[in-house]
């Protein structure tokens, strides 16, 4: 059941206060990525802060968010922007406003988290190989199966990727780190 779309569900999820913000906008000023933006991160800031939480949450801005934590950083009221922008898209697939590009990413976000739970460190074929076959399922093309294949021998040749997975040794404590978050709230 998706939680509500309210700003006390944002501000709650991010453990935050929109209201602090005075859109000073050096959040926006410090950004890398804000030229692909289609709303400034004090912008959405706004729109949360004039209550219209369905309009940040449908923004696709939230989406190409890289999670660099400068916005957060530069804030002289301490508004944790970047936690904001999780908030937004946690709601956003909650709610369904995620186009299938996004979902793409959710995918593999999910499959990455997966991996990290099972092994305790990324096993980039089982990464590959969930992630492509999850979205083969989802109703991507046969080509998008194999997009990347030919990346793999350059990569072996490199020793960026393993054939064996390597398993931390205590991964108990990794099940405790992922028991921590789903206890605090947080969907790993």
């Amino acid at each position: 059941m998706p939680q509500d779309l309210s700003l006390d569900t944002v501000e709650e999820l991010a453990h935050a206060r929109v209201q602090d913000c005075y859109q000073c906008g050096k959040c926006s000023a410090g950004c890398p990525i804000v030229e692909r933006m289609d709303n400034l991160p004090n912008q959405l800031l706004r729109l949360l802060q004039l209550g219209r939480i369905e309009r940040a949450a449908a923004s696709a801005a939230i989406w190409e968010c890289v999670s660099c934590m400068t916005c957060t950083t530069r804030c002289p009221k301490a508004v944790d922007c970047a936690g904001l922008l999780d908030a937004l898209r946690q709601l956003s697939i909650e709610h369904g406003f995620a186009s299938p590009a996004q979902r793409r990413t959710i995918l593999f976000q999910r499959a990455f988290l997966d991996n990290i739970r099972r092994n305790g460190r990324l096993a980039e074929l089982e990464l590959v190989r969930q992630f492509k076959m999850q979205g083969f399922l989802d109703d991507l093309s046969v080509p998008q199966l194999f997009k990347d294949a030919l990346l793999g021998p350059q990569l072996l040749r490199r020793r960026k990727l393993h054939l064996r997975p390597r398993r931390v040794k205590d991964r108990k404590l990794v099940g405790r780190i992922f028991a921590r978050c789903q206890a605090n709230g947080e969907k790993p």
